[in-house]
């Protein structure tokens, strides 16, 4: 009978989110992106949460994310069981879901073991900061607002939550193209993708040259529905977004595909395009220079600049370029340089990567790319 009633059901608590109530303890996922399975009292105060991808197979990154509040002052030891899959992400924690720091933890096999203090106020664990659609939102409309970008909804995901864009547009045809959030726990990725894409719309004179020039297309959260419920890697379909870029089967691919399809077809270029992302490490995966793509030296060209540009200041770090063809695949990178004959990158930052190091990096990689894309021949 202790048994039975020591095993936690997940009570619904919101329209998103689920509570875990023990006599003294609460475990709560009633945030966007928040993510758990089931909680199990082990003692009074040692607990067992478990947590389970929205589907199989799939990628090894078990999000997770939920807070824990405490009715009087106490240390919880909390163990963390993922099934169909091992721990990728080190916990952060968060006393107001915004800043966030490192939580030590040990490893036991395939269980992450930590313990915080808890009180009645929350206290957030996460794999990841969490980065919201609505965070999305406000950032995109801050520099409409500012006249910097027009903000358009540009599709809807399975659930119908809105695919927004930002579009800054130039006098001439061109377009750089930056995509963000396919796979929601990728959080370094959208960490990068902010300061890179505020450095493009700088005023900076670079900035300011470069968007004489060239039109900027933001697509920053493609997977809203994967965000809004801390999917481990797909959409709602279950389905990994950055495999559906060769038959456009899910809505949010199919809106960006129908977008850059319309713009072509109203004369304009896409020039280049960056896809932010995340794995164990950095590394920026790329077209082979000789696949018959233009300007077949522009991301050799950029990764050199960049190299360059921060070696100063971090004598270590290594630029590693990794080219790869894979018609098949159906990644974004591929459709790109199948579809519109250009480059395109995927910009991986690790999941572990300081984050003062990941702007800084962004901002070079910003400023590095505007003159390399300057420097080549201007389309009509």
């Amino acid at each position: 009978m202790f048994r039975f009633f020591n095993f936690c059901l997940l009570l619904l608590i919101s329209s998103y989110g689920y509570a875990c109530k023990f006599s003294n303890v609460e475990f709560a996922t009633d945030f966007s992106g928040g993510r758990l399975a089931q909680c199990q009292q082990l003692s009074g105060n040692k607990f067992l949460l478990t947590f389970n991808p929205e589907n199989t197979p799939i990628n090894d990154s078990p999000w997770y994310s939920f807070k824990v509040t405490a009715k009087q002052p106490q240390t919880v030891s909390i163990v963390m069981e993922v099934n169909d899959g091992k721990h990728r992400y080190q916990p952060k924690v968060s006393r107001d879901g915004k800043h966030w720091q490192k939580q030590s933890f040990t490893l036991d096999n395939s269980k992450m073991l930590l313990s915080l203090s808890a009180d009645s106020q929350p206290t957030w664990v996460s794999g990841q900061e969490v980065i919201s659609n609505v965070d999305y939102y406000l950032w995109g409309k801050s520099l409409a607002d500012a006249n910097i970008v027009e903000q358009e909804v540009i599709g809807h995901s399975v659930q119908e939550r809105p695919i927004y864009s930002l579009a800054a547009r130039a006098g001439g045809n061109e377009w750089l193209v930056i995509l963000g959030r396919q796979h929601p726990p990728e959080i370094t990725g959208a960490l990068a993708m902010f300061p890179f894409t505020e450095t493009l719309l700088g005023a900076s004179p670079l900035a300011l040259k470069f968007r004489e020039r060239f039109n900027i297309l933001v697509v920053p959260d493609l997977n809203p529905d994967g965000v809004y419920h801390g999917n481990w890697r797909h959409n709602v379909n279950g389905v990994d977004l950055n495999r559906d870029w060769k038959h456009f089967k899910q809505p949010e691919t199919a809106a960006v595909n129908d977008y850059l399809t319309a713009l072509v077809a109203q004369k304009q270029k896409i020039a280049m395009a960056v896809d932010f992302h995340s794995t164990h490490k950095d590394i920026f995966y790329s077209m082979p220079h000789d696949y018959g793509v233009e300007n077949p030296q522009l991301v050799n060209n950029w990764l050199e600049a960049l190299q360059l540009a921060i070696v100063n200041e971090y004598p270590d770090f290594q630029v590693v370029q990794k080219p790869g063809n894979n018609p098949d695949r159906g990644v974004f990178k591929q459709y790109i340089a199948d579809k519109f004959k250009v480059h395109a990158i995927t910009y991986e930052m690790g999941d572990e990567t300081d984050r003062v190091f990941i702007d800084k990096l962004a901002v070079k990689a910003a400023n590095t790319l505007m003159t390399t894309m300057l420097a080549t021949q201007e389309q009509n």
